[in-house]
């Protein structure tokens, strides 16, 4: 089952650049992380669990990445944090 993107925060950084958060909605084995970014320069996730994850969460995509949707593998069915900066 694929997931949807919830966003909590974004913030203007300096110049055109923007730093946004948020997560997936539900448990997925992978999907899209939709940022609104046009380009996203780096990201960075972690799943929530309450105990260590033998099959954590993969990005699948090289950055920086010009589009604000980015692929993730999550074999584990987690639900995903994420912090992305970009534009």
């Amino acid at each position: 089952m694929a997931f949807a993107t919830v966003i909590h925060l974004e913030m203007n950084l300096e110049g055109n650049r923007k730093l946004v958060c948020g997560q997936t909605t539900a448990d997925g084995t992978d999907g899209d992380i939709v940022t609104g970014l046009s380009l996203i320069e780096s990201i960075v996730i972690t799943h929530k669990g309450a105990a260590v994850e033998a099959n954590a969460a993969t990005v699948n995509a090289n950055l920086p990445l010009a589009s604000g949707d980015i692929a993730i593998k999550c074999t584990s069915g987690d639900v995903v944090y994420f912090q992305a900066i970009g534009q």
